[in-house]
């Protein structure tokens, strides 16, 4: 479990007058002192050699897995590239979620397409759908009512969201945590569906009809290519392999960057600094874990810095960590099969009903 530290905001930080004011100008100095010395490193600069190198990387991969599935024909082994395509496009939306960021190119517009084309053309994705959904988890991550990823839903990832469960659901719930991982072999067919709702629906959406039609040239595409090429049975097998693996890699890169973390009540104000590091978990890895996760496991600096290119959250890592250190604010950080024992043990005890499933510091000042 991650170990508690002091640094958590309490309700004074929203209280009006003199005492509240001086508390909430010091925390935005904080950060403004850690925001010098990131921009000082030089570590806010774009990185156009490694994003391009990438780009063009993925783009080959992507093209070779056809190139094979067209020679292979009706065989058993279009399993291989199946698995192959699978961790190609999960690089995708790994590029798509950087795109979104403005971490790839200086123009905001560049930023936006390539992230439309990558999440539409290449993954099949509604990139308005993601973005909306994905800023309301920065702006206020393992916030109730606020963040979206713990919303209620299959999973109950808060203790609230157990109120008024009954039957299946309740029993299901209690042994959620074992059936997390299961469950992400459905996450990028879910994905899918609920960016097609989002496409036909009525609520607003940027560039509506462009995004509609990458995604119907995409899933178009890819469904034609298979029945074409394989038989139903196997064309099924390809898809089923594809799409299980596509949601496993995103999920497992997902969830252990807040899962199992502390969890902020509806009506708490917290600083910047302190919501996006007391919330955020790091995971401990080399160049292949960086490739694996698309730096999503330098959680902590990403959400103190999103629009950071992610080949430079490694070198952040140091700097912020140390600052963390010297104003006591909690820096979490464990290994990739440690998140996922937090992550499954969190789960099991938010089912069964526990209050306190983790020690953390935001919930000693409220109790205070």
């Amino acid at each position: 479990m991650p170990e508690s530290g002091s640094g958590a905001a309490s309700r004074t930080d929203t209280l009006p007058g003199p005492a509240g004011a001086s508390r909430r100008e010091r925390y935005v100095s904080e950060y403004s002192d850690l925001s010098r010395q990131i921009k000082a490193s030089g570590l806010l600069k774009r990185r156009y050699g490694y994003y391009w190198t990438l780009i063009i990387a993925m783009v080959t991969a992507f093209a070779g897995v056809w190139v094979a599935f067209g020679f292979l024909g009706n065989s058993w082994f279009q399993l291989i590239p199946a698995g192959v395509l699978a961790v190609v496009l999960a690089q995708f939306g790994f590029l798509g979620h950087d795109g979104a960021h403005r971490q790839i190119f200086a123009s905001h517009k560049w930023n936006e397409w390539s992230a439309r084309v990558f999440s539409g053309l290449f993954t099949g994705l509604s990139y308005g759908w993601w973005m909306s959904k994905h800023n309301r988890h920065h702006a206020n991550p393992n916030k109730e009512g606020a963040d979206p990823d713990i919303a209620p839903g299959v999973l109950a990832f808060t203790p609230s969201a157990m109120e008024g469960r009954k039957g299946f659901s309740a029993r299901f719930a209690r042994r959620q945590g074992y059936l997390f991982f299961p469950l992400l072999l459905l996450e990028g067919l879910a994905l899918h569906v609920a960016s097609i709702q989002r496409v036909l629906s009525k609520e607003a959406l940027k560039h509506r009809w462009c995004e509609a039609l990458f995604m119907a040239l995409r899933l178009g595409g890819y469904i034609a290519a298979l029945l074409i090429v394989l038989p139903p049975g196997k064309a099924a097998a390809f898809f089923g392999v594809q799409m299980g693996l596509f949601g496993l890699l995103l999920g497992g890169s997902f969830a252990p960057n807040h899962k199992g973390m502390p969890i902020v009540p509806a009506n708490e104000k917290i600083d910047f600094l302190r919501r996006q590091v007391l919330m955020s978990r790091n995971i401990r890895g080399g160049a292949v874990t960086d490739f694996a996760m698309g730096g999503l496991n330098y959680q902590v600096e990403h959400h103190l810095f999103p629009s950071m290119a992610r080949p430079n959250l490694r070198k952040a890592q140091p700097i912020v960590r140390d600052f963390c250190a010297r104003h006591k604010v909690m820096y979490t950080e464990t290994s990739l099969l440690g998140s996922y024992k937090i992550v499954v043990d969190y789960l099991n005890k938010v089912g069964l009903g526990a209050r306190d499933p983790f020690a953390c510091p935001l919930a000693g000042q409220l109790r205070a």
